[in-house]
């Protein structure tokens, strides 16, 4: 395998469209492509046609707008290239069919924002995203809108709040005399996930539906012994990694990192950085592609943020940075940070903007299976804090301290032995336990659940940076002294937003405690965290960069707490249904012969007691007894949710999600003292450890 060949072979990149289009043609999508310039819509048909010839060489007979309605999916509509001529057909793509499409939008989520009657939306092309040949089809990034206008994705707000960064960006660089034509927002997701055996996979049908174990006492052997991160792969695992590897590069996913994390049977793959929106639409491709891999190698991929209790779940982690045109990295401290005021005031920014609206922050991250990670001491706690490192951290605490700053330098290391290189030790060392830590020369938010779309996270942070550098250049914007003027913003904006800095232990017994105290908020749940949304405040900002109407923030809001509320009444019911169908049989049915073995030993001599025996049936009979009164109660309360969003979420968190935990823990303890034989399904031993 030549990988230089094989890397992008799959795509109509940069190479291809120079190759295939008019040079003129090729020249007008480069300046939509690079300087973001209104799409010359006289030259669709020219590049529909190019598209079109190229793709049928690939094999392809069909193509497809592909967008990102607001399931944290994607979704297609597959039109063959077909078109009658006479008795035969010709292959066609028009310009048309290459920049509009109309799928039926009426049963996609809304939030309210159309009638279910209303079916009529449209696909339109983004040219700045590749398209790329995939299983015979032709595949065309698109974004989503309702008939009346209405963004109905992802792609739509992530697009407007890239445009509303580099148009703020761009005001408050040339404060400091930088000129460029475009600032972007990079993002490189790190993506966590478990890999299991089919065959016990399909004995499980809570992780059929639900995507994680409802039941399942821990296994004897979980990750005590910090054995399997960065573990030797098993060679099940290894082809799957290098089966993936070469799929993904062949679709111009830039794979770079591959390695076993910290749970058994759990991995990560990480890409290299790219341009938001298109490191968004590798990311779903990404998680597409892992599981039809896995099948082929008999394994199937879970990228649910907590499928096994008593080991670390999973997340994906947000790399993300800001840069120009001309190759300048705005969040570059450079030798020097503290002589370096642009880099400064955008530090101070983000840090501003971080706090200032970190509700909404929390908010872009919650879901029913990220509640089960944040705050668990195996990722960041659900209070927002910045982590800005030994250098960072003493520079700005001299500056709202008012004290002496120290430069700290990076300083050569050795183990202390001849023959040892010589390696730099950096000026800072990395916390894993903060939510947004500055990384060097970016900013990693880790709170991201691994199935999440990575566009929610990236539309508030990009709408909100976006925001901080509007208010720099409104306040600095005619001043007299600009350099004393700047140093006077950055420094207020440190100490009007000193509490969100946190440089310690995020999982510490004080931490909580002290973000009380300093005012931060500390929503737990989903059903705590989105409402965040509906605050006027959060809902301006979206409107005043352009990225949302106030009627678009509410009805996602309301979608993310009406699929939370799905998730769990889910969840709920099948946990019922595999008690009463599944667990329940079982054990009496075990009872019994235990009961049947005590009697047979008592027929063999009146004098053998059986007291251990029988204090095994009276443990099996009781917790069985609790077990299914513990799903009645929680029946009982499930057909008591309410129906409106709001009051519904909370429900589910305080009181159904509880009623699941007390079903789960008189399960997995008579899990415990059940023989194997005699249990409906697979144990977590037969999930982490059936791959070899």
């Amino acid at each position: 395998m030549n990988v230089t060949e094989l890397f992008a072979s799959n795509v109509f990149n940069d190479e291809v469209m120079k190759n295939s289009l008019p040079k003129e043609v090729y020249k007008s999508l480069r300046k939509t492509i690079d300087e973001g310039e209104p799409l010359d819509t006289s030259i669709a048909s020219a590049v529909a046609n190019a598209m079109k010839d190229w793709a049928v060489k690939k094999g392809a007979t069909h193509y497809t707008h592909w967008f990102q309605p607001l399931t944290n999916l994607t979704a297609e509509k597959h039109d063959s290239f077909i078109e009658p001529s006479g008795d035969r057909v010709i292959l066609q793509l028009t310009g048309k069919s290459l920049i509009v499409g109309e799928p039926d939008a009426s049963s996609f989520p809304s939030g309210g924002t159309r009638a279910t009657s209303a079916a009529r939306g449209y696909t339109a092309w983004d040219p700045t995203s590749p398209a790329f040949v995939k299983e015979g089809t032709l595949y065309i990034p698109t974004v989503f809108v309702s008939y009346t206008g209405e963004t109905l994705d992802k792609k739509a707000p992530l697009l407007k709040s890239m445009t509303a960064l580099d148009l703020q960006a761009k005001r408050l660089l040339k404060l400091f005399g930088v000129e460029c034509r475009k600032v972007a927002t990079t993002v490189g997701p790190e993506q966590e996930y478990f890999l299991v055996d089919r065959e016990v996979y399909d004995r499980r049908k809570d992780l059929i539906l639900t995507g994680r174990t409802l039941f399942g006492a821990h296994a004897v052997r979980g990750q005590e012994l910090e054995d399997h991160y960065f573990g030797s792969l098993k060679t099940r695992i290894s082809e799957y990694m290098r089966d993936l590897d070469e799929t993904l590069w062949s679709y111009g996913i830039f794979a770079k990192t591959k390695h076993n994390e910290v749970a058994p049977a759990q991995h990560e793959l990480a890409p290299v950085f790219t341009t938001t929106n298109v490191a968004v639409d590798d990311n779903q491709l990404t998680m597409e592609l892992m599981k039809k891999v896995a099948k082929k190698h008999g394994l199937v991929c879970l990228l649910h943020e907590k499928p096994f209790e008593g080991v670390n779940g999973s997340g994906k982690h947000n790399n993300w940075s800001l840069s120009t045109d001309t190759g300048l990295n705005l969040l570059d401290p450079g030798e020097n940070p503290e002589n370096n005021p642009r880099f400064m005031l955008i530090l101070a920014c983000v840090i501003a903007a971080v706090d200032t609206y970190q509700g909404i922050l929390r908010a872009s991250v919650a879901s029913a299976g990220n509640d089960h990670r944040l705050g668990a001491d195996e990722a960041p706690p659900a209070i927002l804090s910045v982590y800005l490192g030994d250098q960072l951290g003493a520079l700005v605490d001299s500056i709202v301290m008012g004290r002496q700053y120290v430069p700290k330098k990076a300083i050569p290391g050795s183990i202390g032995v001849p023959e040892s290189p010589i390696f730099p030790i950096d000026t800072t060392d990395r916390n894993r336990t903060s939510p947004f830590a500055f990384t060097g020369n970016k900013f990693e938010f880790r709170m991201l659940g691994s199935q999440a779309s990575v566009a929610d996270p990236n539309i508030v942070l990009n709408t909100i940076a976006a925001q901080a550098f509007s208010e720099a250049v409104d306040a600095l914007e005619g001043a007299k002294d600009f350099g004393k003027a700047c140093k006077q913003y950055t420094e207020k904006l440190l100490k009007d937003h000193y509490r969100i800095i946190f440089n310690y232990n995020g999982y510490g017994p004080d931490w909580e405690p002290e973000a009380e105290r300093r005012g931060l908020l500390n929503n737990k749940t989903t059903a705590d965290a989105v409402p965040e949304f509906f605050k006027q405040e959060n809902i301006d900002v979206f409107v005043k960069q352009g990225v949302y109407t106030e009627k678009e923030v509410v009805a996602r809001a309301k979608i993310q707490l009406e699929n939370y509320v799905k998730t769990i009444r889910i969840e709920a019911k099948t946990m019922a249904e595999i008690v009463k169908k599944d667990i329940y049989p079982a054990v009496v049915g075990y009872t019994e012969k235990v009961c049947s073995a005590i009697s047979a030993k008592r027929a063999v001599s009146e004098k053998l007691h059986c007291n251990a025996d029988m204090v095994l049936a009276e443990r099996l009979s009781r917790l069985s007894d609790q077990l299914m009164s513990a799903t009645e109660k929680l029946e009982n309360d499930l057909a008591k949710v309410p129906d409106p969003e709001i009051e519904a979420s909370k429900e589910m968190a305080h009181t159904i999600v509880p009623d699941m935990e007390e079903v789960r823990a008189y399960a997995d303890e008579l899990e415990t003292i059940t023989a194997s034989s005699a249990w409906p399904f697979p144990t977590y031993v037969d999930l982490l450890y059936s791959v070899r």
